[in-house]
């Protein structure tokens, strides 16, 4: 039985505070296309600076053996 994946902000990439090098890492994506993403909605809605505060509170941490 395969493990669940889980949702962690990254140790190793980061900008700020890992969010976007997590959800990348998750979604499998290229950290770098999740940042610019990020950056419309933000420029867009408005919602995403919120969005990455709850983020950045709420998601655990990369364990240090991951």
């Amino acid at each position: 039985m395969a493990a669940k994946k889980r949702l962690y902000r990254s140790r190793t990439d980061r900008v700020l505070a890992g969010v976007c090098g997590g959800l990348a890492d998750y979604l499998g994506m290229d950290p770098v296309l999740v940042r610019v993403l990020w950056v419309v909605i933000v420029l867009s809605f408005g919602v995403g600076i919120i969005a990455y505060i709850l983020l950045w509170l709420l998601t655990p941490e990369e364990p240090i053996h991951a």
